[in-house]
């Protein structure tokens, strides 16, 4: 009876560490053959005053994808396994409250961007989607916009870091 039971055990261990081999503790979940990545500057097409969008998100994605999986980053865009294209589609700065006086007391930004995340290996695209975060500020202090604008990015990035390394 008690080789039965070391048996049963035994092929149940085997099995949790054969399942956990292809778990990442960061989440991610990286097809085996993909070794390296490539994220060009993203372009940024929206019409914004907030300069040095384009730089700021291209740091966030490569700080997601080299720093929390196994990706090394490529800076040529033919060579690389990957290639994760992004366009920031729009921007846009709403009111979202008003005082009695009629003036804007908080304000919306809001990104979209559109990515592209390819197995250049395989020549298949992983990942091909739009994204949109949105972030409030007070318009009375205008230095609150970079701020808000940024936040919005830094959502971005976490969407598209979760879209393209989930296997779900």
């Amino acid at each position: 009876m008690t080789d039965k039971r070391f048996i049963v055990a035994f092929f149940c261990i085997t099995f949790l560490f054969y399942g956990c081999s292809y778990y990442s503790f960061t989440g991610a979940s990286i097809p085996e053959h993909l070794s390296s990545v490539a994220i060009p500057l993203v372009e940024d097409n929206s019409v914004s005053t907030v300069t040095g969008m384009d730089e700021e998100m291209t740091q966030l994605l490569i700080k997601r994808f080299v720093q929390q999986t196994r990706l090394s980053l490529d800076q040529n865009d033919t060579s690389a396994d990957a290639l994760l294209s992004v366009v920031i589609t729009r921007y846009s700065n709403q009111p979202t409250s008003v005082s009695g006086d009629e003036q804007a007391t908080r304000n919306r930004i809001t990104v979209n961007a559109q990515v592209v995340y390819s197995d250049q290996t395989t020549n298949e695209e992983l990942l091909n989607r739009s994204f949109s975060a949105f972030e409030e500020y007070d318009p009375l202090d205008p230095s609150q916009e970079e701020t808000a604008a940024f936040a919005a990015l830094e959502k971005i990035a976490d969407d598209v870091f979760t879209a393209a390394t989930s296997n779900w």
